[in-house]
């Protein structure tokens, strides 16, 4: 049985550096929110490494790893589902020649009430860009790009999972969309660039162009650090209309979410049903 209710809490929280404190800042900060009744929790991008390409290698660790270990544990001892932000994955291969090849994902894990991974979303659209006056980063230079978009199940049906920049792409939203995701899960990290330029446009357009709900993640910003985060996360609803935010403090939105609005809104504006696929196809003149 598919539920429609669901009582989501996204935490939007400053990036320790040290990992141990990582852990006691976000363990102790996920017990209470299922404590006050969240039956999911989101943690935002890199939420236990400093937002930096030069990082992502050395904080690396292998699938079952001690951070992994951790958040599988924090799931089962909380009773919840734990969307877990995302972190630096390793992925050791051997190539032909007997070599071991290393490389390195911006990895997003989901765990569920028994501390049972179920979803793994490594991210597919590398965040590389250099505006003019604003933000360069390129994650290209340490991170390798996922190669599948990510749906799974849950108690309350069909949910997406993607990381930041990936929501940028109409094509990732459209294609869980099709699927039949209910919500998108977004851990991210906006800059102070991007943020309040198009934060809040693209994910309550997104959220209303799918007929979907997007709750996304955001570090909080603290300006002592090398990376300067945006925050205001925020749950976006399938009309496209804003039903919470944060401004860019710590904090946490706790929110009961009417799962039933998706499918009550895509009968109301049949927009995924009316679509013209026989059209919908770049043709040479």
């Amino acid at each position: 049985m598919v539920h429609d209710t669901m009582i989501l809490c996204q935490l939007q929280t400053l990036v320790k550096e040290d990992p141990g404190l990582a852990q006691s800042y976000v363990g102790d900060l996920v017990r209470q929110a299922a404590a006050d009744g969240a039956d999911m929790v989101c943690l935002p991008e890199m939420f236990a490494c400093p937002y930096e390409s030069k990082n992502f290698p050395p904080r690396a660790e292998e699938k079952g790893g001690p951070t992994w270990q951790f958040l599988s544990s924090l799931a089962a001892e909380c009773g919840i589902y734990l969307s877990a932000g995302s972190v630096p994955e390793k992925e050791v291969l051997q190539t032909e020649s007997g070599q071991e090849k290393i490389l390195i994902y911006n990895t997003a894990y989901v765990f569920d009430r028994e501390g049972k991974q179920i979803a793994k979303h490594r991210k597919v659209h590398l965040f590389d860009i250099d505006v003019t006056g604003g933000q360069s980063f390129r994650e290209s230079d340490t991170l390798t790009p996922g190669d599948h978009f990510t749906v799974f199940e849950t108690e309350f049906g069909l949910m997406g999972l993607c990381i930041c920049f990936d929501i940028r792409f109409v094509e990732t939203l459209r294609l869980m969309a099709l699927k039949g995701a209910r919500m998108v899960l977004v851990p991210a990290a906006f800059n102070m660039t991007t943020g309040p330029a198009h934060w809040e446009l693209n994910l309550r357009s997104q959220a209303m162009l799918n007929q979907l709900y997007i709750a996304a993640t955001s570090d909080a910003r603290d300006m002592t650090a090398s990376y300067h985060a945006w925050g205001h996360s925020l749950l976006a609803d399938p009309w496209g209309a804003v039903v919470s935010q944060l401004d860019e403090r710590e904090g946490r939105l706790m929110t009961k979410v009417d799962l039933s609005r998706v499918e009550e809104i895509r009968r109301q504006l049949p927009i995924l049903s009316a679509r013209r696929t026989d059209l919908y196809e770049l043709k040479e003149k």
